[in-house]
């Protein structure tokens, strides 16, 4: 593992919170704690792009449109850069709504969860905006991604379940079988199925499309797993935010995890890089790169 420093004081707690492969091949990030969007290519300085900074940019991903996304939990907006560095943000119709987790649909807008409100958005490449509501409340609809059939998968962190919206807007909950995990972290899996990690129960969890699910403990059950991605090596990588550790689990549940360098690192969002490595966001300050054996096969 590598770490890159992106912020002026290491840290600070006001470092990388969601990341995501640009277009440009570079890097793309959000700081949460300080209302910022940087861009990130190993060897150079980062760039960064100062928003508001009350606005607590979340989740960022890679557009249809050749720019970035992200969501705004405290802005209550959503939020697109160009590789160029121009914001425009668009606010969804219910107030203080907490975007949170965002995905590219198979519609090619961009599907995004309101934390705060229940409901999951719609937001066009122009900005033209819809919602659906979900049938619970108090649920925290968090990370959303695209299924391998063609719908919107995400977790119910405070329902305890795994949800799924049709185009639409037809919903299907899928409750967990452990009580109170707290799903967070979501992502579409190379085996058709799709992963996810259990915050408060500390397992990996993967639901087939029809709705068969099953659950991995992990070796340290505090570890706070917080994100999940499907790796270009048939594993699924996933970051343990309160052991400060990346892990991976295999599509039949074999789990490695290594520690990051520096003690408090906070590892939050992961993906997988322009480079084929997985990179991590760390709140400490850095983005860690993990090298990945490309002939290792799972």
């Amino acid at each position: 593992m590598t770490e890159y420093p992106v912020v002026a004081e290491p840290g600070s707690g006001t470092g990388p919170y969601g990341v995501t492969s640009g277009p440009d091949g570079a890097l793309w990030f959000t700081m949460a704690r300080s209302g910022r969007i940087g861009r990130f290519v190993p060897g150079e300085e980062p760039t960064i792009h100062r928003l508001d900074p009350d606005c607590q940019p979340t989740v960022i991903v890679s557009g249809p449109d050749g720019a970035l996304w992200f969501t705004e939990y405290q802005g209550h907006r959503i939020g697109r850069i160009t590789t160029e560095g121009e914001v425009t943000e668009f606010s969804p119709p219910t107030a203080e709504a907490g975007p949170y987790g965002l995905t590219v649909g198979p519609d090619g807008a961009l599907w995004f969860t309101e934390l705060g409100a229940d409901r999951i958005g719609r937001v066009t490449t122009d900005g033209e905006l819809t919602e659906y509501p979900l049938p619970l409340r108090g649920a925290f609809p968090s990370i959303i991604d695209t299924g391998s059939d063609g719908a919107l998968w995400f977790t119910l962190n405070q329902a305890n379940a795994i949800g799924r919206m049709a185009l639409d807007g037809t919903v299907t909950v899928h409750e967990l079988p452990t009580e109170a995990a707290g799903p967070v972290g979501l992502t579409a899996g190379a085996d058709g199925a799709l992963w996810f990690v259990e915050i408060m129960a500390g397992q990996v969890g993967r639901i087939t499309t029809d709705g068969e699910i099953t659950e991995y403990p992990l070796p340290d059950r505090a570890a706070k797993p917080h994100a999940i991605t499907a790796g270009d090596d048939g594993r699924h990588w996933f970051t343990e935010w309160g052991a400060g550790r990346v892990g991976s689990i295999t599509s039949d549940g074999v789990v490695e995890v290594h520690e990051l360098p520096s003690p408090g690192s906070e590892p939050h969002g992961i993906t997988v890089g322009p480079d084929g490595a997985v990179w991590t966001a760390l709140e400490n300050g850095a983005l860690a790169r993990v090298d990945v054996d490309p002939g290792r096969k799972h």
